[in-house]
């Protein structure tokens, strides 16, 4: 039933958004910038989005105001992307409070996915960012720290979850540790998206 209505609003509607949740390391940025390409979609960052509108680092700007002002920044950002007149891949960064968005995700020719995976694999891609923004990995520190990373994910995974399905995000699509262009090809197969390919 949901692939049938899905498939109707790909055909019908002249755009299509689709809109990656999930916590941070699950891998939203790779696979979505994978799935654009694979549909000629434009891919939006919403970290690199904060980034350019706000003019500072991320750095900065977790560390600036709490968390209610940042998602309601976020949340603007999110609602003006939407409102483009343009095929589109989001991914987009944890957000607790939604309401400056929610209810646009469920419009015709939206497409909200939440991609999950285990703590594990979550935690194996785990990597980290300087003042500057610039990505490193340090494994050794990674491990030694491995259970407060391992129980951070795991209340991520929980706490997102909930908002996810409060906010009404019904698709979900497990990683499972595969390479991103698998994911990619998952999700094109399960939600019809070869039908957009032919128009």
């Amino acid at each position: 039933m949901r692939i049938v209505y899905l498939r109707r609003i790909i055909l019908m509607v002249g755009r299509i958004k689709i809109l990656l949740f999930g916590v941070s390391n699950v891998g939203k940025s790779t696979t979505g910038e994978l799935l654009a390409n694979r549909l000629g979609f434009k891919f939006y960052d919403l970290d690199e989005e904060v980034k350019t509108r706000m003019g500072m680092t991320l750095e900065t700007f977790v560390h600036t105001a709490d968390l209610r002002w940042r998602d309601q920044k976020r949340g603007r950002i999110i609602k003006e992307l939407i409102r483009l007149e343009e095929d589109m891949v989001l991914a987009i960064t944890p957000i607790s409070f939604t309401e400056n968005f929610r209810t646009r995700i469920s419009g015709d020719g939206m497409l909200a996915i939440e991609l999950y995976d285990t703590p594990e694999n979550i935690f194996d891609r785990l990597v980290f960012s300087d003042e500057n923004d610039i990505i490193y990995t340090d494994d050794p520190y990674k491990n030694e720290h491995r259970e407060y990373y391992m129980r951070d994910i795991q209340a991520d995974l929980d706490w997102y979850g909930k908002i996810y399905a409060e906010i009404g995000i019904r698709n979900r699509v497990f990683i499972d540790n595969d390479l991103p262009a698998n994911v990619v090809e998952r999700i094109i197969s399960k939600y019809n998206l070869t039908e957009r390919l032919k128009i």
